[in-house]
This record gives structure tokens, C-alpha cells and sequence, in this order.
């Protein structure tokens, strides 16, 4: 049996070639912005693996999920957890540790939680998060509201051999700008492999998908859990980059944060996602410097600004921003088996 035939986003050759040259940007960068932006543009790749992972959920399955920031918090609690204070851990074990955990917590929340749709998949992902986060709110064994630090990056070290070192932060800026690339790659592949198909089919019409003999909840729950793996990876590179975790990484804001993500950039091709996070993350700067008028501190208000301004994204480009350059290229996307 096949999925029924679901519309996968293909992305025109002009975006493809905008692509390509953004990734020679982020490959050229370093050797032209100060440590302070490539920084910045770290976290923003970050985020872009966060939010590619939210778009596997929400953008291919239909699976709006207001707790996945959880499954980033975690890991980099994880890393925080099997880090010693006086020494740094190895990459090596400490990354695939901190991904499974989220994998496992999103596996065993996942178990319950996709068994629900529509608006109540939605409020469950949310109260599970909401668990999750005063798990580690309310317990100071586990850190408190002050969160942990994070003393050392990870050592990457193989038999005394050092291929690079990520307290440098030009190796930590190619070691995350490898990762986006990686995982872009890997979920394109995916979003066109018969997993991907599946799952865009259950995104279309799930019943449909189960009366052909698919097992949507099995689908839905491995998809759930490669999420959260996901979100893992890049809770990790958050944890190494900044030294320090707090309960905040797994609040709804943080989710929250996610999904506006993906509604900026475009839903589905994952492409959408990191334009997504870095288009909210250079409003979110400059939205906060926004200079005061009379006595109205514009800067503090910057939610209004971004509320505003997702609203008339969603009036005026619904399908996000890829979308508005996906409306000359209406031949190039069309309906695959």
C-alpha cells in the first residue's frame, strides 16, 4: 500500500541557489564578523536545528506541539548533570547521553500524548511540558530556578588525539554549522522517503491513512520521538555554547519561541525553519533596541512589535516568507505518490 498523495514542498531553484549562497555566508562569516556576532550567528544555527525539529511535528506530520521545548531543555540539563566541575567531559558519549534523554522522554511523553488530536494534543504537549519544567523549577537537587553552569565545553578528544577543540569558538561555530547541515540534509531526505510520505499523509487525512492498513499511531510516535531527539541535539549545543541551563530552556515561552519560528520561515521543507530563526532572532534584536518614544519604552514592549508583526505575516504570507518567493514558482511544486 501506498500514502495517499500528499503535497511535499519542493523548493524552487532560485531558493535553492539563495540557499546555497546563505550557506557560503555562514561558511565565510568568522573570517569577516567579530567574535560577538559569530556568537550570535551560533546561537541562531542553534535555534535553526531546534526549529527544523519542531517543523518535522508541526509542518509534515500536524502535530502542533506547545511543549517541545522540554525535550531542549532536557539535554542540556543532561550535559550539565555528566559534566564535572573541575574537568571537561568527553563529546564523545556525553552527546549521544544528552540526545537519548530527550529521545527517551519524548518517546515515553509521546506514548500518551499522540493518542490525542486536534486541540487537546496540543494542551497535553503543553501540560507534560509544564511538568517537566517545575520538575526542575521547584527542585534545588536538581538545580532550582537558578538553573546550572556548565564549566567546560565538551572535550573532543579521541586517545589523547585533539581533532578540534570547541573552547575555540571557531571550531564551535563550524563544529554547530555542520550540524544544521546535517540535520537539513538528513529530515530533505526523510520529508521524501516513504517515512516522510507516511507522515505527510497523516498530516492529510489520518483516517484515510488507517483504513489502508497504515499504523498512524506507531508513525506519529516515531516521529514525536525523533523530535525530540532533535530538539536534544540542539538543547546540547545550547548548553555547550552558553555554559549555563535554567528551567526557562523548558517553558512555554521557549516553545512558544519554536513555533513562531516555523510560521515565519514557512512550514514543511524545513528550508522555512532556519530562515524562520533567523529572521525572529535579528527582530527580536532589533525590536528590543528600539528607542524610546516620549515615554513609551519601546524596546521593553518588543512582544508587541513581534505579535504584530507575525499577525500581518500570517494576513498577508500566509505560508510564511519562503512562501512569498514560492508564488512566482507555482510549476516547480506539485503533488508526489
Amino acid at each position: 500500500m501506498s500514502a495517499p498523495r500528499a503535497r511535499l514542498e519542493t523548493l524552487p531553484r532560485g531558493l535553492q541557489a539563495a540557499l546555497a549562497l546563505g550557506l557560503l555566508a555562514l561558511l565565510s562569516f568568522p573570517f569577516v564578523g567579530s567574535d560577538f556576532y559569530v556568537q550570535m550567528v551560533a546561537r541562531m544555527m542553534i535555534l535553526a536545528i531546534f526549529a527544523m525539529s519542531l517543523d518535522l511535528l508541526q509542518g509534515v506530520t500536524g502535530l502542533v506541539s506547545l511543549g517541545h521545548a522540554a525535550y531542549f531543555g532536557l539535554a542540556g540539563y543532561a550535559l550539565a548533570f555528566i559534566t564535572p566541575a573541575a574537568e571537561p567531559a568527553s563529546l564523545w558519549w556525553t552527546l549521544p547521553v544528552a540526545v537519548t534523554a530527550s529521545a527517551l522522554a519524548a518517546l515515553v511523553i509521546g506514548f500518551f500524548v499522540v493518542r490525542t488530536h486536534g486541540i487537546y494534543f496540543i494542551m497535553v504537549t503543553m501540560a507534560f511540558a509544564q511538568m517537566v519544567f517545575y520538575l526542575f523549577f521547584d527542585n534545588k537537587v536538581l538545580g532550582g530556578s537558578d538553573g546550572l553552569y556548565i564549566n567546560f565545553k565538551p572535550d573532543a578528544a579521541i586517545a589523547g588525539w585533539l581533532p578540534f577543540d570547541l573552547e575555540n569558538k571557531l571550531s564551535f561555530y563550524y563544529f554547530t554549522l555542520f550540524f544544521l547541515v546535517a540535520v537539513y540534509a538528513f529530515l530533505r531526505r526523510l520529508l521524501w522517503s516513504p517515512f516522510g510520505r507516511a507522515l505527510a499523509g497523516i498530516r492529510i487525512n489520518e483516517h484515510r491513512m488507517r483504513a489502508m492498513g497504515f499504523g498512524t499511531f506507531g508513525y506519529k510516535l516515531a516521529a514525536f520521538t525523533l523530535a525530540g531527539a532533535l530538539a536534544g541535539l540542539a538543547g546540547y549545543l545550547w548548553g555547550a555554547q552558553s555554559g549555563y541551563v535554567n528551567p526557562e530552556l523548558m517553558g512555554f515561552h521557549m516553545s512558544a519561541h519554536a513555533i513562531m519560528m516555523v510560521i515565519l520561515g514557512g512550514m514543511g521543507n524545513f528550508a522555512g525553519a532556519i530562515v524562520g530563526a533567523f529572521t525572529f532572532e535579528l527582530l527580536l534584536d532589533l525590536f528590543k533596541d528600539l528607542p524610546a518614544i516620549g515615554g513609551f519604552d519601546t524596546g521593553r514592549h518588543w512582544q508587541l512589535w513581534m505579535g504584530l508583526f507575525i499577525v500581518a505575516l500570517i494576513v498577508f504570507a500566509p505560508r510564511g516568507l519562503l512562501g512569498l518567493t514560492q508564488r512566482r514558482s507555482k510549476g516547480t511544486s506539485g503533488e508526489q505518490a
